[in-house]
């Protein structure tokens, strides 16, 4: 695998693997290696992996919002010049994936919205709220922060999972807050009964930050979506159940590839 890539925008990405290609976009506070145990699929599949706006490597902190991820996430696909890709995205990152839909139809030729969200309905911003107040002030300590994440995250909290998810999340405050209000602002409702795209939607059954009916009120919305449920799991099934997580991608791929 290379080393990170920057964009002419400023965007940091990792971009390996052959095949067709396939965009993976990270969660709020993630960072662009925590699909580290999804680079497997480079063997069959061209991997495109950035760092979102004031994420990760990237310096760019101005203009947080969902539009602007998705335009920066555009800009690089052109700029590569692919002409259209399978997009990718997990909790905030699936709403970037339906963002870049509605600003580039033409550049996705599926959606993999896994564990995500098209609206926040309020019942589900209140405890995410609270986090927020509770663990982002100044007298907390990243570690502090990082462990109440991992907690609401995982089903599993075994040691090797809890290291993992920590490694992977590395929120920079300022940005998490930012990040978490412009995801309050996403409305999709009427723009996914427009998405023509062969789709799927993963929820986890023990999902308690984007409970799962939320995905399926998404499938519901999306017309001939597949829906599938992953048990035994959190909000990060690519993590706490990656063979299974994997094998299910691959097969909605394969069946997208021509």
């Amino acid at each position: 695998m290379d080393k990170s890539k920057v964009s002419m925008l400023g965007m940091p990405y990792l971009h390996f693997g052959n095949g067709e290609p396939l965009v993976l976009i990270h969660g709020l506070g993630e960072v662009k290696e925590g699909w580290q145990s999804q680079y497997e699929i480079a063997d069959q599949y061209e991997l495109i992996i950035p760092d979102l706006r004031g994420h990760g490597e990237c310096t760019k902190t101005e203009g947080i919002s969902i539009p602007n991820f998705a335009a920066d996430v555009i800009s690089l696909l052109n700029e590569l010049k692919i002409e259209n890709a399978h997009i990718l995205g997990l909790s905030m990152g699936g709403a970037v994936a339906q963002e870049i839909y509605r600003q580039a139809p033409h550049l996705v030729r599926s959606l993999m919205l896994i564990s995500t969200f098209h609206f926040f309905p309020k019942n589900i911003r209140k405890p995410l709220l609270n986090f927020k107040k509770l663990r982002m002030g100044a007298t907390s300590t990243d570690d502090a922060l990082k462990e109440t994440a991992a907690q609401m995250s995982l089903y599993s909290w075994s040691e090797e999972n809890m290291d993992l998810f920590k490694r992977y999340f590395q929120p920079k405050r300022n940005i998490f807050i930012k990040s978490l209000n412009a995801c309050f602002q996403v409305n999709n409702i009427s723009l996914l009964p427009a998405i023509k795209v062969p789709t799927l939607i993963i929820g986890c059954q023990y999902d308690s930050v984007l409970p799962v009916w939320i995905q399926y009120c998404m499938h519901m919305l999306i017309p001939h979506s597949e829906f599938i449920i992953m048990r035994n799991s959190g909000h990060l099934a690519k993590l706490e159940a990656t063979n299974r997580f994997n094998l299910l991608l691959r097969k909605f791929l394969n069946r997208q590839t021509v």
